[in-house]
């Protein structure tokens, strides 16, 4: 089994067609159904605008005018919420709504029972953990079911799997507000979330920026490095391991990229993947390492450590609320103005990609980045 991976050098002038590039070199066309609506799945870490941290207005543009070139004309982007995250302040904030609004696809909300409903879903493939975690049932939203589903990640490191991209996108998207149920067994429950997805879905594709990468302790707090590549494939393993192995950590390392490589779900294993367009550049290792921030040692303590016995009461009652209120006002209150921000202002002004991003304007509008 052997899978591929198209990897393409970037630059703000030329990104749109680049992504067009990418994507066609990754087999978008043969990889998805025509016959039916494609999702665009965006990737929103953080509601606040922060480098590598959330989908970017290009890769969401060029994904739409990539997919619409291939024939592929009912699009529909999908947001969800976490449980310190706002997709309507996070689309602004992003400049994603108004991509969306130029080319008129329609935003649904997985959270809004106008949009979609949760249904109870039994898996054909046999899970590894969601069973168990939800005995009375799994639910998805109903509206997936069917459709295709383009996963629109960033590279960037993640503190509870050390690395994050395609495999890690479908977590907010296919499960409701008891997610965080699943942070302990959470390597397990991106492979049964990919076993699902392989129920669910006629296609799959990932178009994952990497023009700015995050290195350190994300998916928000994290040190950005221009990286200027893109990555596609219709395999979510075999991509996440292609930026992993970039991102300069051990693809078969990986619990989850390991566990989906054995049951067939994709190819984890480097050797066993084909890289096509810009092959130098999947060699590159950027030398990341992702580390900790004082939010996530404070929830290692209970998801892997000497405090896990207190699991359930901590995070299966209302007493889940005092964390969730303590990580909105660590990240959004404390981290971001103290430390955050400097960040933020330097790559607007400094980085071709944050003077790409202060400028955006969809239809080829924006001011090229010098």
């Amino acid at each position: 089994m052997s899978s591929k991976v198209a990897v393409v050098r970037t630059s703000p002038a030329t990104v749109l067609d680049d992504i067009r590039r990418v994507m066609r070199l990754g087999g978008v066309g043969e990889s998805l159904d025509r016959s039916v609506p494609t999702i665009l799945k965006n990737n929103l870490s953080w509601h606040l605008m922060y480098p590598a941290a959330n989908t970017t207005p290009w890769q969401l543009e060029g994904a739409i005018l990539a997919l619409r070139e291939a024939g592929f004309a009912d699009l529909v982007c999908v947001e969800n919420r976490t449980v310190v995250t706002s997709a309507a302040k996070g689309e602004v904030l992003n400049k994603q709504r108004p991509v969306c609004q130029h080319y008129g696809v329609p935003i649904r909300y997985n959270f809004r029972p106008g949009d979609m409903a949760w249904r109870v879903y039994r898996p054909k493939a046999s899970m590894l953990v969601l069973d168990e975690i939800f005995p009375d049932g799994i639910r998805i939203p109903d509206f997936f079911v069917g459709k295709n589903i383009v996963h629109l990640p960033t590279t960037k490191c993640h503190i509870y799997t050390n690395v994050t991209g395609s495999m890690k996108n479908a977590f907010g998207g296919l499960l409701d507000d008891k997610r965080h149920y699943c942070h302990d067994h959470i390597h397990e429950t991106l492979v049964d979330l990919l076993a699902i997805q392989k129920e669910i879905h006629p296609g799959i594709f990932t178009l994952t920026d990497g023009t700015t990468a995050g290195n350190g302790a994300g998916p928000r707090t994290m040190t950005p490095m221009a990286a200027n590549v893109l990555l596609a494939s219709a395999d979510c393993v075999a991509i996440d391991a292609v930026a992993t192995k970039m991102m300069g950590f051990e693809p078969m390392d990986q619990p989850f990229l390991r566990l989906a490589h054995e049951r067939g779900l994709g190819v984890g294993r480097s050797s066993e993947i084909e890289i096509v367009g810009d092959v130098d550049v999947a060699a590159e290792n950027w030398g990341f390492r992702t580390g900790n921030n004082a939010a996530s040692r404070v929830g290692k303590l209970f998801w892997f450590g000497p405090m896990r016995w207190l699991q359930r009461l901590m995070f299966h009652t209302p007493i889940v609320y005092a964390f969730i209120f303590a990580s909105a006002i660590y990240h959004d209150r404390v981290w971001y103005p103290l430390k955050g921000r400097k960040v933020v202002d330097d790559w607007l002004a400094n980085s071709p990609w944050g003077r790409l991003f202060a400028d955006y304007r969809p239809g080829g509008e924006s001011e090229p980045a010098r």
